[in-house]
């Protein structure tokens, strides 16, 4: 007499029904919690676009009024301020930028204020042709007043930027410790720990031209939460199919769907 071979396979059919069902669950569990990670994150982006749309259309404050804001929350990113004193271009520090479609640089000179500190100042873009300041004509040589907008330090490097290179004055993100590298410093004068992107220049065809802060901050959480629910929902769909079929149970050999009459 011959064993059956045939018996384990009822048992091993309902184990994978269960661990398809199972798996499918955590599916939708897993792309739910993303959707819904999505949503959380794009209320929160929208309060810090309402926050910074805020700031910047604010009245200027003063630099004692900036300072302490730092002071208290190490945040002072696109606080309108205005400052006053006369720039030292012999520290000019060039970063590499894009202005318009044209490459150039974003010119950075220490500010020195009356009590004798400075402050690193963007004062705009400049073309690449002209990182030579003899190339240009230097209107800021007296007593000036700026008024623009106070921006953060960058604590670490960006994992997108190079490192900087102070022997070349060639820069690619804020790291005071890198911009003082090599600057001649009158004597006992210190940095204030953020930085001024100066607003736009009274003369619009001179150079360096202010006003080229670039606020930009992609919000697209919005579509990523359609885009993880809407793989749950399919997936949701599968899973309600896959269970149908299996509850029908196999078709019995031999039999046909009969043919649908016209």
């Amino acid at each position: 007499m011959m064993a059956r071979t045939d018996m384990p396979a009822r048992p091993n059919r309902r184990l994978r029904f269960w661990v398809a069902i199972a798996a499918c669950l955590a599916g939708i569990a897993v792309l739910c919690t993303l959707g819904s990670w999505q949503l959380e994150r794009l209320v929160w982006k929208e309060a810090l676009i309402a926050s910074i749309e805020a700031r910047r259309h604010a009245e200027p404050q003063s630099l004692g009024a900036v300072e302490k804001r730092y002071a208290a929350s190490s945040d002072v990113e696109y606080v309108p301020m205005r400052v006053e004193g006369r720039f030292l271009h012999e520290g000019a520090r060039y970063f590499l930028s894009t202005f318009q479609g044209n490459a150039g640089w974003n010119l950075y000179e220490p500010l020195q204020l009356a009590d004798g500190r400075l402050l690193f100042v963007n004062r705009g873009f400049v073309p690449y042709a002209l990182k030579d300041p003899a190339l240009r004509e230097e209107k800021a040589s007296g007593p000036v007043s700026v008024t623009g907008l106070a921006r953060n330090p960058t604590a670490e490097r960006p994992d997108s930027a190079p490192d900087n290179d102070p022997v070349q004055n060639v820069y690619f993100w804020k790291s005071l410790p890198d911009m003082t590298t090599g600057l001649s410093l009158p004597a006992g004068a210190t940095f204030l720990p953020f930085f001024l992107d100066a607003g736009p220049s009274p003369a619009a065809d001179g150079y360096p031209m202010g006003g080229t802060t670039i606020i930009e901050l992609p919000n697209s959480h919005l579509s990523y939460a359609i885009t993880w629910f809407g793989l749950a929902l399919t997936l949701a769909v599968m899973l309600v199919s896959f269970i149908v079929r299996s509850l029908r149970g196999p078709r019995p050999e031999g039999e046909e769907e009969a043919p649908v009459k016209g």
